[in-house]
């Protein structure tokens, strides 16, 4: 036993309960018994540990032991998985103090040496390198090829962040990239879309804490000033989405449901269409990723604070030239301190003002503070984007204005809105515009996964690369 915890290290992935694995006793008793003999006999060691330091505290007990007491017992695997190893460590600075502070405290307060964190990191050779070779072609041609196994040398472009004829180039490869992708979209969707309007990417997997369909409310919200109000945007916009849901997730599946009827509606308008256009690219994988990213304008990281664990879509966007919109929640978190707060959009409640209105939450402050919002909701209450099915939409209005909404959509909503203003305004100012871009691209080295096997091979395997 002792060599299995110095053999293993625990990396927690998500702070999600549904995620944390528990399985039920009967079915770890039928299925592998004599593996229950042993988590009965390892559980009975560690809570025999723990009570001789803390005596006669059997609420603590009952919270860390792997056998979860209830109608139906469960088997909490995370526990099996802390006692079992002398590492445990979270994804990212914030999910690493979510992990002590949050998900395991008891644990935390018996063994806090277990516990660091290590950032995520995302391969240069495929995401960068790989994915986008027009861009490559600029870093090499402008640092040689040493930024490929170092990403840290990256950072010597920022050197040239006041030359007007490099920004104009980088400014072109973005274009390119964007044509590129264009046509990939007009084959598979059937959408005609415009490389010079902004290309706003949100590419992960499909559930509530993601929110998705925060920025389909946005986009609701200026579909309707266009239509409404007579308000021309300045820009452009292009909206892309791409994911996966669950098979018997529901609402997941009613938001693609959503992405599709706003963009038969939207890109059909004669008006609006002219300025505002949404995508969903089909069957999301690593491939199609790499044809997104080198493409995007604008990277939508904009989960509800506290429930992200890091993200590396966020890394890898921002790595190509992407300017973040984001919560300060997961990576964004050290994507802001490395490329600068000036170089990111951020906006929304933080970690903690998250439980102080999740405590006192109700909706109709919310929306009566908010003509637009309450026109936004009103509108997923109406068939306005769902003639041929009436009120598909309707869970999306019950969820969000007569119940609990967990995810805080209204609550970010406003601030949301202001930001995607923001960056419709900025995105005008072309230098300053790809001089942002440039820093991101320049200032993300420490997102390299090297960065982070190093991290976990002298901080928890204890091992020395090979010569």
């Amino acid at each position: 036993w002792e060599i299995t915890k110095a053999t293993l290290g625990y990396t927690n992935h998500t702070l999600l309960p549904e995620a944390l694995e528990k399985w039920p006793l009967s079915v770890v008793e039928k299925v592998i018994p004599r593996h229950l003999q042993l988590i009965y006999e390892i559980n009975a060691r560690f809570l025999g540990s723990v009570e001789k330091r803390f005596p006669g505290d059997k609420d603590l007990l009952e919270r860390i032991s792997i056998v979860e007491e209830g109608p139906e017992k469960q088997v909490r695997m995370a526990h099996l998985a802390i006692m079992g190893s002398h590492s445990v460590n979270g994804v990212s600075k914030v999910h690493s103090k979510l992990v002590t502070e949050q998900l395991v405290p008891d644990f935390y307060q018996i063994s806090p040496e277990k516990f660091n964190n290590k950032t995520n990191g995302v391969t240069p050779r495929r995401w960068l390198f790989s994915a986008n070779r027009r861009l490559s072609e600029l870093l090499c041609e402008t640092l040689g090829d040493a930024w490929i196994k170092d990403l840290d040398r990256i950072a010597e472009i920022e050197e040239h962040k006041y030359d007007r004829e490099f920004l104009d180039r980088l400014g072109r490869i973005k274009r390119e990239n964007k044509e590129m992708l264009g046509r990939f979209i007009k084959e598979k969707c059937y959408v005609d879309v415009n490389p010079d309007s902004i290309f706003d990417i949100q590419i992960k997997r499909i559930h509530e804490y993601k929110r998705q369909l925060l920025n389909l409310m946005n986009i609701i919200h200026m579909y309707l000033a266009i239509k409404e109000d007579g308000i021309t945007p300045e820009n452009p916009r292009t909206f892309i989405f791409a994911g996966k849901a669950a098979p018997g997730y529901f609402i997941a599946k009613l938001i693609i449901k959503l992405v599709h009827n706003l963009g038969d509606v939207i890109n059909n308008d004669p008006v609006a269409g002219e300025w505002l256009k949404v995508v969903f690219i089909p069957d999301y994988r690593v491939s199609l990723a790499e044809k997104i990213i080198p493409a995007a304008d604008v990277s939508e990281q904009i989960s509800t604070a506290g429930m992200e664990a890091s993200g590396t879509g966020n890394m890898k966007l921002a790595m190509n030239g992407a300017v973040t919109i984001g919560t300060l929640d997961g990576a964004n978190v050290e994507i802001r301190d490395e490329v600068g707060e000036e170089n990111i959009y951020l906006f929304g409640l933080t970690v903690d003002e998250v439980q102080k209105a999740r405590a006192d939450w109700d909706p109709n402050t919310r929306l009566d503070r908010s003509p637009e919002l309450e026109r936004v909701m009103d509108a997923l209450n109406s068939d306005m984007f769902c003639k041929k099915e009436p009120r598909i939409f309707k869970p999306f209005y019950e969820n969000l204005a007569l119940r609990y909404d967990h995810y805080l959509h209204l609550a970010d909503f406003e601030s949301y809105k202001r930001q995607q203003e923001a960056i419709t305004a900025d995105y005008s100012k072309r230098d300053v515009w790809n001089t942002r871009s440039l820093l991101n691209i320049a200032r993300t080295g420490r997102f390299s996964s090297d960065r982070t096997v190093k991290e976990y091979a002298e901080d928890i395997w204890g091992i020395q690369p090979c010569k």
